[in-house]
């Protein structure tokens, strides 16, 4: 049983909280309340909100935005059968002897009848079963892209005010559609298992973008040496892809040879992403890993790199959230006017053309937005 359940995250409405809507204010901000006071119930009933997007979670994750930004996220991706769960359980076992307050986010495929994740009520947390500083939430991917829903950012900002120290989110592996992540996560690991040229095809169709760290994990089979020198192979091409050629060149330094220091020395700066082996089951190599992820957040925090993923995350949110609102009043519009079908039908009998129906639809919502700008 997760923390999640265990924490009494079923039954709201027996705990009091009016189904009807009625007082939903108070009780808001009574949640918000309890989270901040540490209360793993409040948070799995917040969590629950968050990704049922039930009335009033927008005004709950508002409240809590300005406790957050001081957790440090995690973002672990990779094929299916990589070991991913394995690895995280290993990683909140290492952060816990530190000292430190962990809470793990999986993302499972949907449910095609229900919505909810498939892989929920499987025991991921071994190592960490009874811990309560260690908070587990099993959550839908609910057909997101990547397998990381929109309600995923709105639950790392829950567990960040609830005072988590590290944040791990793991992702179903769905090939390069997993940069979705990179909206969430400060750093993102990405595992590989040995001996499969699949794998290695999937991070040059894209995903090789996205990882701050390698990990082949199950380093203890066949094949993890030519697994290891194909992944620094492909990181050294993207880094330097013009570097250690020939060019013939051997006269004195001129104005392009300068030009080309100075990029060598803007290079120093970036991070240079590494590759780790580990092998999960029995934890060798954990710690390695460890020491690179916080070697990760150093470099992050001393470029001011940190502050920019932020910067992006935020911007990318935002205009994710007015898409969200805009598609949801341009659906009311279309529904006040009868609906789409109709619309449709009207431009099958050549009555009329899609871009008249557009420009018909928004000409009110855009008269509203310039009357209230002026």
């Amino acid at each position: 049983m997760s923390p999640a359940e265990s924490d009494g995250e079923v039954g709201a409405e027996a705990d009091g909280e009016p189904s009807d809507g009625s007082n939903g204010a108070s009780v808001e901000s009574e949640l918000v309340a309890d989270v901040l006071d540490g209360k793993h119930r409040a948070l799995a009933r917040v969590i629950s909100k968050i990704e049922d997007r039930s009335p009033g979670y927008r005004d709950i994750v508002s409240e809590l935005h300005r406790h957050t930004g001081h957790a440090e996220v995690l973002g672990v991706t990779g094929s299916p059968g990589a070991g991913k769960s394995t690895l995280v359980d290993k990683l909140a076992r290492t952060y816990r002897d530190q000292g430190e307050t962990v809470g793990v986010i999986a993302v499972d495929p949907s449910s095609p009848y229900t919505g909810g994740a498939v892989l929920g009520d499987r025991i991921r947390m071994a190592s960490n079963v009874g811990d309560m500083d260690v908070f587990f939430r099993s959550m839908s991917a609910r057909g997101t892209l990547g397998g990381l829903s929109t309600a995923t950012a709105d639950a790392v900002k829950a567990l960040d005010a609830f005072g988590k120290d590290r944040i791990i989110i793991e992702t179903v592996g769905a090939g390069q559609n997993e940069v979705d992540i990179v909206r969430t996560a400060d750093t993102v690991c990405v595992l590989v298992q040995p001996g499969s040229g699949d794998d290695v095809q999937m991070l040059k169709a894209g995903i090789l973008e996205i990882g701050d760290v390698f990990v082949v994990n199950k380093a203890d089979m066949d094949g993890a040496q030519r697994t290891v020198a194909e992944l620094e192979e492909m990181i050294h091409m993207r880094q330097n892809p013009g570097k250690n050629l020939d060019t013939g060149h051997h006269g004195p330094v001129d104005e392009d040879e300068m030009a080309d220091v100075a990029i060598d020395d803007a290079e120093e700066e970036a991070w240079d992403p590494e590759v780790v082996e580990t092998v999960a089951t029995s934890g060798d190599g954990i710690e390695e890993l460890v020491e690179t992820l916080a070697a990760h957040r150093t470099w992050l925090e001393d470029t001011g790199a940190l502050a920019e993923k932020a910067r992006t995350r935020y911007a990318a949110e935002i205009r994710q959230l007015l898409r969200a609102d805009a598609a949801r009043i341009l659906e009311e519009e279309l529904a006040d006017r009868g609906g789409v079908d109709g619309l449709a039908d009207r431009v099958v009998d050549r009555e009329t053309d899609p871009y008249t129906v557009a420009a018909e639809v928004i000409e009110p919502i855009e008269e509203c937005v310039r009357e209230r700008r002026e």
